[in-house]
């Protein structure tokens, strides 16, 4: 008989491993005397040695999601402010003492938001911060985006972010007959990146204005962004083949392996999206070294709070997010938030 031995302690993970061929459990309890911290037992009967350790693996990022402790730090009127939050089964939580809930969607975009960045990003401790100056508590979920877009028109969720513009033509894709400025309603504008078009390495093709050469081409994107309103128009109008894909990542994947002419993004979200990945560095590099940007880009999109005037007091919600967005802005804390980032280096 096999049994593991996994245990946590100040979030450090470590596992003790006792191989018993004779006598009842009982005889391993002065083995594992003192031990004061949680313990979880596995039992493995019939399990080969690599399901064994696949569970265990398992248990051991279930009991450091578990323990992930979060720290957002803001300056408001010359004070410092520090809120500690935890990951919960309702999301990333901060402020849990307030009644004021707020249920934030989101999705993995680096290094603007993602759970894997370090910190989870600035425009994640930015909507900490906005919101928890106005007395909210703040609980933020990651799906992906076409998910978050529909739960937020939907009403299952309160705030949308981080949004592009929304144009007021855009139709719903989860509410049918319904525009999307119909359900949401846009804060003021934060600062944001450029959306351009990508192309492999060498692939013929340079922009024509009004964006007449797209016509017949093969373009990726992912599935509910917004981009430019010519370029949804022309989407919307099948001037060209459409490919949707759920992520950036998946979108250079496609464009690497010439499924697609062109993808449209934020250029700095397709190489985050690259190098956050789990692909070996050789993969990684092989995608990063096979693209370019395609000059100029499309448009500058800020970046918005979109709320759902399903929340009861969205009118309310709007003009505490609002002046917490102009009193940011004023004191600077817009700007140290972006140039201080996620906090964190890159490791690869």
């Amino acid at each position: 008989m096999l049994f593991y031995f996994s245990t946590t302690q100040d979030q450090s993970f470590s596992s003790i491993k006792a191989n018993v061929h004779t006598g009842p459990l009982a005889l391993l309890l002065p083995a594992i005397q003192g031990i004061t911290f949680s313990l979880i037992l596995i039992i493995s009967l019939n399990l080969g040695l690599s399901q064994v350790a696949q569970a265990k693996v398992q248990v051991e990022a279930l009991s450091d999601s578990q323990n992930e402790q979060l720290t957002v730090t803001y300056f408001s009127e010359g004070q410092q402010h520090t809120i500690q939050g935890k990951q919960t089964a309702q999301g990333y939580r901060f402020n849990e003492r307030s009644n004021k809930v707020i249920n934030l969607a989101s999705l993995n975009w680096p290094p603007y938001i993602s759970e894997e960045l370090c910190n989870k990003g600035w425009v994640f401790q930015f909507a900490v911060a906005v919101l928890v100056s106005k007395g909210y508590q703040v609980n933020i979920h990651f799906y992906p985006w076409a998910r978050s877009v529909m739960l937020v028109e939907q009403g299952k969720m309160d705030i949308l972010f981080p949004e592009y513009f929304i144009e007021s033509s855009a139709p719903s894709d989860a509410v049918p007959g319904k525009k999307r400025s119909e359900l949401l309603v846009l804060s003021n504008k934060f600062s944001g990146g450029e959306l351009s078009l990508l192309k492999r390495l060498g692939y013929p093709f340079d922009l024509q204005e009004n964006l007449r050469n797209l016509k017949g081409k093969i373009i990726g994107v992912v599935r509910g962004y917004q981009n430019t309103p010519e370029f949804d128009a022309m989407m919307d109008s099948k001037q060209f083949a459409v490919i949707e894909a759920v992520d950036e990542l998946q979108l250079v994947k496609l464009l690497v392996a010439k499924r697609v002419d062109l993808i449209i993004g934020d250029p700095k979200v397709f190489t985050y999206s690259v190098n956050y990945s789990n692909l070996s560095n050789r993969n990684k590099q092989a995608l990063l070294n096979n693209i370019e940007i395609v000059q100029p880009a499309l448009k500058y999109n800020h970046l918005y709070f979109a709320i759902s005037n399903k929340y009861q007091q969205w009118s309310q919600l709007l003009d505490d997010v609002n002046l917490a967005l102009l009193e940011f802005q004023q004191s600077g804390e817009t700007d140290r938030f972006i140039k201080v980032g996620s906090g964190c280096t890159l490791d690869f």
